[in-house]
């Protein structure tokens, strides 16, 4: 049986959810979740698509916050580091990890036409990609797939607000 993706698209309950657990994961771990970087995780969690630095500073500011690129960068590099969001290269944007308590690399469904990001965590994927690596005498440092391809409200042509 195929798992079925994990929608990143949130909701406030997801926001509320993810903040606790980060708060619960920083806490075991011995590491500060300060306000910055627990706004910053908030900003990634309460918005439906992935976000850049940038959009994330604007609301920052928007908050009435004061910063600058680089604040953000170390709020966002911490918030990888601890697995509490990831970070998609192909569009250089950030979102928010389901499974911020079991390290993995991923994989990711991203929509061409409207952004939505479904994020799966195959095992199945995973052991493949290992597996094909080592008959190459690779060694992987970390696993993130990336597909873009388009949902199915996109498909359908049923999203109001393509773009």
């Amino acid at each position: 049986m195929t798992p079925s993706p994990i929608s990143i698209d949130s909701s406030p309950s997801d926001t509320g959810q993810a903040l606790a657990q980060a708060e619960t994961l920083c806490q075991e771990r011995g590491v500060r979740l300060t306000d910055l970087r627990r706004r910053v995780l908030e900003i990634i969690w309460s918005h439906s698509k992935p976000m850049g630095a940038y959009a994330i500073l604007d609301v920052l500011r928007d908050d009435g916050r004061q910063g600058a690129p680089p604040t953000v960068y170390r709020a966002l590099d911490f918030l990888l580091e601890q697995g509490l969001i990831h970070r998609l290269a192909s569009l250089n944007v950030y979102a928010g990890c389901c499974q911020p308590d079991s390290r993995h690399g991923g994989q990711f469904l991203i929509c061409r036409d409207c952004g939505q990001v479904n994020e799966m965590n195959s095992p199945a994927v995973e052991n493949l990609l290992g597996a094909e690596a080592a008959a190459r005498r690779f060694e992987v440092l970390t696993q993130m797939v990336e597909v873009l391809g388009r949902c199915p409200d996109c498909q359908r042509g049923t999203l109001s607000d393509v773009g």
